[in-house]
């Protein structure tokens, strides 16, 4: 099984809606999600947060396909990082929706919540990555293992976690800014997929093609960068960054991604239609007709196409 973690930014909640909409995930991907946002709400005697609604419609799709979401409790970033918010997501964990948490200070409160609300230890995903924390995870689930755990595959966290384990690793190695990317158009993205059963994993994990950090907002880049996740010929992932070539200045943003476009066009003429997916159909045909579609709708095709390859391969539906 493969869960990919995502963070709850505009264009990849649109990205899981899309996905789920269009029966493009598979049977053994599991997307994890960490809200990041809410909507202020200023009047008196109510809730004072809820839920944006593009989260709230990608969660109904998912019910609605009876596609399993794992949503995040207690995010560490974005509005919903204080525990006092919790009640802000606990509503959506229902059906198909798995409740999941981090391991870390405000995890034993966050458990309680959930068994209040009627729910089992056994039914609960949790993401373990500070080592400091693994007392927490002994007293909560020392008993009762938790239905999925991820967790980096290191000595530490395997001597402590020995049930539905998911090696779980930040793949996509991010440079400072989208022009570094030409030093090494075509690199090396992970096996995991090819080994972890035989390691005692019942899954696999990442941050897909956006990486670990958290950051809010954007700007004008020098540089354009599609990052494609591909298949090679022994099955291993790669990750190819096509880059724009007039990277002087902060000038004509659709001009440098059509520069990009054509070069990922090329490079599947070349011979990758094992790579098809409904994203990259959709970036191909802006090579073809010069369409610029902004900024995070091309990180939103990127995420789409990842999770969507790596489900066909997966159900083995991959040519």
């Amino acid at each position: 099984m493969y869960f990919p973690y995502l963070r709850g930014r505009q264009y990849e909640l649109l990205a899981l809606r899309e996905l789920a909409q269009g029966g493009l995930l598979g049977s053994r991907v599991v997307p994890v999600l960490e809200p990041v946002k809410l909507v202020k709400r200023e009047e008196k005697f109510v809730i004072p947060y809820k839920m944006i609604p593009t989260f709230n419609s990608a969660i109904k799709v998912f019910t609605g396909k009876n596609q399993p979401i794992a949503i995040i409790i207690n995010p560490t970033v974005g509005d919903l990082s204080d525990v006092t918010t919790v009640g802000a997501v606990l509503p959506s964990i229902s059906g198909s929706v798995i409740p999941s948490v981090i391991i870390k200070k405000d995890t034993s409160e966050v458990v309680s919540a959930l068994v209040g609300n009627g729910m089992s230890i056994n039914e609960i995903l949790t993401f373990m990555e500070n080592r400091d924390y693994l007392h927490t995870y002994q007293e909560l689930f020392g008993n009762t293992p938790p239905r999925f755990t991820l967790f980096p595959d290191e000595r530490q966290f395997r001597r402590a976690i020995t049930a539905n384990k998911v090696m779980f690793e930040d793949k996509f190695k991010k440079q400072s800014t989208n022009a570094d990317y030409i030093r090494q158009e075509d690199e090396f993205f992970s096996d995991d997929h090819l080994y972890f059963r035989e390691e005692g994993f019942v899954g696999f994990g990442d941050y897909s093609v956006i990486g670990k950090e958290y950051t809010e907002g954007g700007f004008a880049p020098r540089a354009v960068a599609i990052h494609i996740v591909y298949f090679t010929d022994d099955n291993t992932l790669r990750v190819y960054h096509f880059v724009s070539d007039s990277n002087a200045d902060t000038k004509d943003t659709a001009g440098k991604y059509y520069e990009a476009i054509i070069k990922l066009k090329k490079w599947f003429d070349a011979g990758q239609s094992r790579q098809l997916t409904s994203a990259l159909s959709i970036l191909l045909s802006h090579a073809e007709s010069g369409y610029y579609p902004g900024l995070p709708t091309i990180k939103k095709l990127s995420i789409m196409h990842h999770l969507e390859l790596v489900g066909k391969y997966l159900d083995g539906g991959l040519d």
